[in-house]
């Protein structure tokens, strides 16, 4: 009976750490650290990113808007990489990686691209299960906006210029 009670405890524990880790990720989260690999085979993570801008896009080859995002977030990147911006494009679960890897390559993707196969990078970052949506990142690795759906691009520039200016 101790036992059960003390299991039963731990499973409402660690369900209440899992439900305000969802519930938190929202702007001004901290995302925790996230392994994961990039489509050319480069190990990483979350933690490496810090001290950077980062912005990270969920999205699926067969996602009409992510696919017509794509250029914006292409075009965001070479504007602003040289002034810090680091951007991850992370394909769903569902994805394909044949299809990741053919899209990425026609394309020429300039940032790295993430195939997450086993879905934990959605998870780590709060359960990302609607494409698109991205999150913009301070260097403290503090997620400042999320959108679901495709960012405005001036609002995204002017976010991603606030960002980049604060030390």
């Amino acid at each position: 009976m101790k036992a059960d009670l003390a299991r039963r405890g731990l499973l409402l524990a660690s369900s209440a750490t899992a439900l305000a880790w969802v519930a938190g990720c929202s702007p001004r989260a901290a995302v925790p650290d996230i392994a994961y690999t990039l489509l050319d085979g480069t190990r990483s993570s979350t933690a490496a990113l810090r001290g950077s801008v980062v912005l990270v896009n969920f999205w699926a080859t067969s996602c009409a808007t992510c696919v017509r995002e794509m250029p914006l977030l292409a075009a965001t990147h070479q504007r602003y990489r040289a002034q810090g911006l680091q951007t991850l494009a992370v394909a769903m679960q569902w994805d394909a990686p044949a299809a990741v890897a053919h899209f990425a390559e026609t394309r020429g993707l300039p940032f790295g691209v993430v195939i997450d196969n086993t879905g934990a990078v959605a998870r780590g970052f709060g359960e990302i299960q609607a494409t698109p949506t991205s999150l913009l990142l301070d260097r403290r690795g503090t997620i400042a906006h999320r959108w679901e759906g495709a960012p405005e691009p001036a609002t995204l520039h002017a976010r991603i210029e606030r960002l980049l200016a604060a030390t």
